[in-house]
């Protein structure tokens, strides 16, 4: 029993001689406490301010995504009001020169050709636009003829109109019409051809319009 206490007191007596060694090494128990308790509230304020800047980032971002998508609405619309107001620009200049073209002349002319590729290497889609320009008191009918001028493998070649269709097309190519009428076919070049211009012949069979025939360079576009 008495070892027992003998044991305890030393036991005390080494605490309170580790305490008395920390005090005189300016150790406070008591300040260390109070030290780690404004630690802890610091890294506990640092924590929050921490999830704070992250939902600001958070909204930052989200108002970012917005104004993005804002300004490629914008862009979109404004693209397609520019495409609207060509088609109509391009659709005034279209009926204007049925009814009154630049040059003041009448009759029959060939108001627009146009040249894209088709799916296959040597195939090309034609857009031909024929118009009766001023006088609309009769229909105009007729036939379109066109031939294609290049140089076959380095020599000059001419391919006319029947020669350069797909074997299933129609080779005939007719027209009746009062104020204007497009026509859609599609071509087909031989091996070995570079075609440089197109010359499309308008053969009237009406009375008192003439037929005309005009040139144009080979120039094809984006379909």
């Amino acid at each position: 029993m008495t070892r027992g206490l003998l044991l305890g007191l030393l036991v005390v007596i080494g605490y309170l001689v580790f305490e008395f060694g920390r005090i005189q090494g300016g150790y406070d128990v008591v300040d260390a406490a109070n030290e780690r308790e404004q630690y802890e509230v610091r890294i506990a304020g640092l924590e929050d301010e921490i999830v704070a800047l992250e939902q600001e980032v958070a909204l930052l971002e989200t108002h970012r995504e917005i104004d993005r998508e804002a300004y490629k609405e914008v862009e979109n619309s404004l693209t397609t009001l520019q495409a609207k107001i060509q088609e109509q620009r391009d659709a005034i200049a279209f009926y204007r020169g049925i009814v009154s073209p630049e040059d003041g002349n009448k009759g029959l002319r060939v108001q627009d050709l146009k040249l894209t590729r088709g799916k296959e290497e040597r195939e090309f889609n034609l857009r031909l636009v024929l118009v009766q320009a001023m006088r609309h008191d009769r229909k105009v009918s007729g036939d379109v003829n066109l031939s294609v001028e290049g140089s076959q493998d380095g020599v000059e070649k001419s391919y006319a109109f029947a020669e350069l269709l797909p074997p299933e097309a129609n080779k005939g190519w007719a027209f009746s019409f009062r104020y204007f009428q497009d026509f859609d076919r599609q071509l087909v070049l031989p091996d070995g051809f570079t075609p440089e211009r197109i010359r499309v012949e308008v053969r009237s069979r009406t009375r008192s319009i003439a037929s005309i025939e005009e040139s144009f360079a080979w120039v094809t576009s984006q379909g």
